[in-house]
This record gives structure tokens, C-alpha cells and sequence, in this order.
């Protein structure tokens, strides 16, 4: 059996991780803060980790309405 296969969005500040967060939530997304991964960004900071599977609809929730996304990457 394969391990979970996530993804972190970052954003520009903690403020938009936590706005993109309540957001996924409520439209039923398995999302969690997290600390942003030491490889992806120097900066302290939050980073939404999802399933890499809900990439695609993610970002696009998120797009539209207005949340800021400065990077996604694979974990």
C-alpha cells in the first residue's frame, strides 16, 4: 500500500494561509497549516498542505476567490 501523496501551497503571508485554509475547509478539502518545508522557502512561515490529488481543484478555488498562492510544490 502506497503512502498519502501531498502538496503544500505557500503563500506571501501567514494571514492568506489561514484565510486559504478556513476557505478549503468549508468547500470540504482535507487541508492542514503546516510549517513551510526548509527546501521550498528560507522565510519562516505556514504553508497549506492538501492531497496532490486535489491540486488542480484547489488552486482554482483558491484563484478564484482572490487568495494569493506564491508557489505549490509536491512533498
Amino acid at each position: 500500500m502506497s503512502s498519502p501523496c501531498y502538496g503544500v501551497a505557500l503563500f506571501y503571508s501567514t494571514n492568506w494561509a489561514i484565510r486559504a485554509e478556513k476557505l478549503a475547509l468549508n468547500a470540504g478539502f482535507q487541508v492542514k497549516l503546516v510549517p513551510t518545508p526548509r527546501q521550498l522557502s528560507a522565510d519562516c512561515g505556514t504553508a497549506l498542505r492538501f492531497d496532490w490529488p486535489d491540486r488542480d481543484r484547489l488552486t482554482v478555488l483558491l484563484e478564484d476567490n482572490e487568495i494569493a498562492i506564491e508557489q505549490v510544490a509536491k512533498l
